[in-house]
């Protein structure tokens, strides 16, 4: 979400961020909020992303910006998107408006990643997720019930819950459905349910299985959708960008995992790491990457490594 903050003489008298897709984008929400409109002829707008100068699901910003006539627009960073992309700032700056672009860029870049990634990659932002024994194994060779056997602690596996709940989608493949049957839902906070993403090539999962009940909407990828000829991972980004996919949880097993990171596909890794030995089971995947975070959570260690 852009996020937007009106100030005059260094008080804020607006905030507005972008609403759900196809709603009001942040500045309009913020423009919105203001009681005394006068005040906007001597404020400043600071956006976190350039205003739009299109029409899309909305009108563009930058029209209401200068409708509005406020002087002064501080931005982020650029809109990368082609529709926009200098657009908007070319039409504020020949209104009259002064703009300022680039102040925390980084900051907003990063804020942005997902929305970017979608734009200029035409694919969703990829953040794998595993749990991995202290002996390296992700899980058993065999089990007696069909369900998930948890390497993780409680406390972390209440934070994967969480980062479902702030990304759009979360993906498996079938082997994972017949094993643990997992409902893939926020049950441990509150939060919205992502949508979920299963792959079944050979349209054999039973609609008994958890993932296809009514908690949440599930896109089954069958052989109808995908070439089994053709590169995997290639395919099923494409399908995840036609339904609109910005970012996506890969928390499928090692050969869903092995197929995204060996196609380079990924753009985080989140791996947890217990003190419990498996002493025998499937491997973890063998990934390569950048850490850019480690950290403790009871009993085990998370560390995020970055696709760079």
């Amino acid at each position: 979400m852009v996020g937007c903050v009106i100030v005059v003489k260094d008080q804020i008298i607006a905030e507005g961020y972008t609403s759900p897709y196809g709603g009001a984008h942040a500045e309009v929400n913020a423009i919105n909020s203001v009681k005394n409109l006068e005040l906007l002829k001597q404020a400043t707008l600071y956006v976190t992303l350039e205003p739009c100068a299109h029409y899309g699901k909305t009108p563009p910003c930058s029209d209401l910006i200068i409708a509005h006539k406020i002087p002064r627009i501080v931005i982020g960073c650029l809109d990368k998107h082609d529709k926009v992309c200098g657009k908007g700032i070319s039409k504020l700056k020949a209104a009259g408006c002064e703009v300022i672009v680039g102040v925390l860029e980084s900051e907003c870049h990063d804020h942005h990643k997902r929305f970017f990634t979608y734009h200029t990659k035409k694919r969703p932002y990829i953040i794998l997720k595993w749990a991995e024994s202290n002996d390296g194994f992700i899980a058993p060779l065999s089990k007696f019930e069909t369900k998930p056997v948890w390497i993780s602690n409680p406390q972390s596996r209440q934070l994967v819950h969480q980062w479902r709940s702030e990304e759009q989608a979360i993906l498996v493949g079938a082997n994972t459905v017949i094993q643990d049957n997992p409902r893939l839902t926020t049950r441990a906070v509150a939060g919205p349910n992502p949508i979920r993403v299963v792959i079944d090539l050979n349209n054999s999962l039973p609609d008994s299985s958890h993932i296809f009940n009514s908690e949440a909407k599930t896109i089954r990828l069958t052989s109808n959708e995908v070439d089994t000829n053709k590169p995997l991972a290639e395919q099923l980004c494409t399908k995840l960008y036609e339904h609109h996919i910005t970012s996506i949880i890969i928390e499928g097993g090692q050969k869903t995992l092995q197929t995204f990171i060996d196609a380079g596909l990924w753009d985080e890794a989140r791996i947890f790491s217990s003190e419990l030995n498996l002493i025998e089971g499937v491997r973890k995947p063998k990934i390569n990457g950048t850490l850019v975070t480690k950290k403790i959570i009871e009993s085990d260690t998370l560390k995020i490594l970055i696709n760079d």
